[in-house]
């Protein structure tokens, strides 16, 4: 339902969905309420991006029940992350400048949100996980090792991240993120520092490539291979 709002121009909020994973229902930011002709004014709140669209189905998406869930939603995340820009704006959107809810004595721009460990589980890597329970949860490495052993350095997790909790550096020659650093490879082409070692290999054995497949940056290969199709149309 979701995907369909946006496609039809209607915004509805939310802070776990990524187009390129599966639907999570983590954030309970996209509820809507549905209905149909047949139940006679009754109705439910459903999330959005995990309930199917179905023929006849009526949707509201800013009821006053919607809207209410939706404010205590970000009056709870504004609770743990008051500092965080991304939640602050949300919040105020929904005339909230202010939690109701005890502060975090430590807050954190980690929203729980399961966009960093899914994308993870999704690459197969899984270095990252969800840990705890309850105001004890976070985000961490198996065992909360300081160093993940599996991570390979991709930055997917920080690409996806809504907040920009996840940060990592990098140099010339190295790349280092969640505590663990990495040799970056170098196109001998362009110089590019453009991926980890790690990952190299990774992606060479899942895809079953030579490893040397990786050794020029994207672009330099783009054009490699522009040349080439040129010299071919020529020899043609």
């Amino acid at each position: 339902m979701l995907e369909a709002a946006r496609q039809a121009g209607i915004r509805i909020p939310t802070l776990c969905h990524h187009e390129a994973l599966e639907p999570y229902g983590g954030c309970r930011l996209c509820v809507v309420d549905v209905t149909r002709p047949e139940w006679d004014g009754w109705n439910k709140l459903v999330v959005a991006c995990l309930y199917p669209v179905e023929d006849g189905l009526i949707v509201h998406t800013d009821t006053e029940r919607v809207m209410e869930t939706r404010r205590v939603v970000l009056d709870l995340l504004l609770a743990r992350s008051p500092n965080t820009p991304l939640i602050r704006d949300l919040a105020r959107e929904y005339g909230i400048d202010r939690t109701s809810y005890e502060v975090n004595p430590e807050p954190t721009d980690c929203i729980l949100c399961g966009l960093c460990t899914r994308v993870c589980d999704h690459i197969g890597v899984s270095a990252i996980s969800a840990a705890n329970r309850g105001a004890g949860r976070e985000i961490a490495p198996p065992f909360m090792e300081d160093a993940p052993p599996d991570c390979i350095g991709c930055l997917a997790c920080a690409e996806v991240c809504p907040t920009d909790h996840i940060t990592y550096t990098q140099t010339i020659g190295t790349r280092t993120i969640w505590g663990k650093t990495f040799e970056m490879l170098r196109c001998p082409e362009c110089g590019r520092a453009h991926i980890t070692r790690e990952q190299a290999a990774f992606e060479a054995r899942r895809n079953k490539v030579p490893e040397s497949y990786f050794e020029y940056c994207d672009e330099c290969k783009r054009k490699k291979t522009a040349g080439t199709i040129r010299g071919l149309s020529r020899t043609g």
